[in-house]
């Protein structure tokens, strides 16, 4: 699986931005079957769960980014977005995108969980 995401960049404090996350599945195998996540890092600390949906399209939010941010997933065209409004500055990161298909759902927000991620998108925030 090659995740490649897209994106990111400046923008001010209360601005959008709208992240994209293209997955190159195997033959045969349903880019529907991956749950998809995001996770983001800034330097010196941990990667950082932000997002992830299911299969089933069930959504799953960090408390920091709850009524903010919203995820999706385009399966005919194997792709999941995060839409990230009312940005603050402590939302400055690379946000990774990551995917597996043996996520449970209370294990979701654990970076250990995913085998795959994308090469990141820096997203800037100016005050």
């Amino acid at each position: 699986v090659q995740l490649q995401a897209s994106g990111g960049g400046l923008v001010q404090v209360g601005g959008s931005l709208r992240l994209s996350c293209l997955a190159s599945v195997p033959s045969g195998v349903s880019f529907n079957s991956y749950v998809m996540s995001w996770f983001r890092q800034t330097p010196g600390k941990e990667r950082e769960f932000v997002s992830a949906i299911n299969r089933g399209r069930s959504a799953f939010y960090a408390d920091s980014v709850k009524g903010r941010f919203a995820i999706s997933r385009d399966n005919a065209k194997n792709t999941v977005y995060l839409q990230m409004n009312s940005l603050k500055p402590e939302d400055a990161a690379v946000y990774y995108c990551a995917a597996d298909r043996q996520v449970i759902v209370s294990s979701c927000f654990r970076a250990s969980s995913y085998d795959y991620w994308g090469q990141g998108t820096q997203v800037t925030v100016s005050s």
